[in-house]
């Protein structure tokens, strides 16, 4: 049971680790003034770093007059012994 709850932590883990990251681009001015571009590669590059599986198109990025929102979209694979299920994640972060 050790094993499946190991199994289903980890993606929950990375997503947090990913989460936090992503407020603190919106949180830092010299960060978040960047293009949306740039932006969104830097939430790819972490996310790679942790392992999450999140392609670049997966992330959008809005600026406005309010500042800058940044939301990504992924799914996990979980592979069970006897069971697999797919978790959705969606960080996000900023004003709309």
């Amino acid at each position: 049971m050790a094993g499946f709850c190991g199994l289903l932590a980890q993606p929950y883990l990375d997503n947090w680790k990913l989460q936090t990251f992503v407020e603190n681009v919106v949180k830092n001015p010299a960060v978040s003034q960047g293009a949306p571009e740039v932006i969104a590669a830097s939430v790819a590059n972490r996310a790679a770093q942790l392992g999450v599986p999140l392609r670049i198109d997966q992330i959008r990025v809005m600026k406005s007059a309010s500042g800058v929102y940044i939301e990504a979209r992924y799914a996990v694979r979980v592979d069970m012994l006897f069971y697999t299920v797919n978790l959705h994640f969606r960080p996000s972060a900023g004003m709309r």
